[in-house]
């Protein structure tokens, strides 16, 4: 197998078919790192929304870590996984203690949240480092290449360009993004299916081999939307650490009419939510009231957003 043809095929046609992302137009290192993070778990249209609002409200990595984490989940909301926001502050006040962005993979490395992944590819991109990138797209498109003869940090880094190694990185991940997809791989577009070792042995739609998957778990809850006075009562969400949630059923609740349901999946778990309206008296502790007209100012947990759309005078 020729990976210098391979390299060199893959970069001719990145050059030519790329797609155009906002992340991709810049060189600053600080955002490659944000736009990294986002797209962990995440699909890129998804992302290019979230990325575009969360550096206009943090620019730099000052400005992230001197924001109250309230207002950097908020700004996440939606994104899911938010560990990785919380572990983006963490890592941005390290960036604001060292006085720069990190310049080294090692560096990188350190940074709250970051595996070997995101610390090449930002090594990669931002400052030209020659660090194979392993990501999902790469170890799929890696095991059809060799047609599961290869270990994939191997073959990544027997791929790598030193002399260009963003470019070959990117390349590499784009094929597995766009083109080895995971079902029905485009092969007829493929760039290298003459060198395609799958391709040639008719295995490409085998690999590579499917994890087993957990049994889904599957819960039932009760949400409750409590109006007073132009407010609602909210708690602190049981599924999502820092986001406020509609409240479950409690001691001191007057539970009225069904409002609604929907479903939602965490993982694993799927759950179907019933919506009442309800009434209290006595606040319980830990919750609070928030005005309706500012609750998207608020982290506010997607199953609460789902439950408040079956609320009409929410509406």
């Amino acid at each position: 197998m020729n990976a210098t043809l391979i390299r060199r095929k893959l970069a001719r046609w990145y050059d030519r078919n790329k797609r155009s992302l906002p992340w991709r137009s810049t060189s600053d290192p600080y955002a490659i790192w944000i736009s990294e993070i986002m797209l962990q778990q995440t699909r890129v249209a998804a992302v290019i929304p979230y990325y575009e609002r969360f550096l206009r409200r943090f620019p730099d990595p000052a400005a992230l870590a001197q924001a109250p984490e309230e207002e950097v989940l908020t700004m996440w909301s939606g994104l899911g996984y938010y560990s990785r926001a919380r572990n983006l502050q963490k890592a941005a006040r390290q960036i604001v203690a060292h006085g720069s962005f990190p310049a080294t993979h090692e560096e990188i490395r350190e940074l709250a949240g970051v595996g070997d992944y995101t610390a090449a590819a930002v090594a990669s991109i931002a400052f030209g480092l020659p660090h194979a990138v392993v990501d999902g797209n790469v170890r799929r498109a890696i095991a059809r290449i060799t047609n599961g003869k290869a270990e994939s940090r191997i073959f990544a880094d027997m791929l790598l360009d030193r002399k260009n190694p963003s470019r070959s990185n990117q390349a590499l991940m784009e094929l597995g993004a766009v083109v080895c997809l995971p079902r029905d791989p485009q092969c007829a577009s493929c760039p290298i299916a003459s060198e395609c070792e799958a391709r040639k042995a008719g295995t490409q739609d085998d690999l590579p081999g499917k994890r087993a998957k957990p049994a889904t778990i599957h819960l039932k809850r009760k949400l409750l939307v409590i109006h007073q006075k132009g407010k609602i009562l909210l708690a602190p969400s049981p599924r999502v650490q820092g986001f406020w949630d509609l409240p479950e059923p409690f001691e001191g609740a007057r539970i009225g009419v069904r409002l609604g349901e929907f479903r939602h999946a965490i993982t694993h778990r799927s759950y179907r939510f019933t919506v009442h309206e309800a009434a209290v008296i006595v606040t319980p502790k830990g919750f609070r009231w928030f005005s309706c007209k500012t609750i998207d100012k608020i982290p506010l947990s997607t199953t609460a957003k789902k439950g408040l759309r079956c609320s009409i005078r929410y509406e």
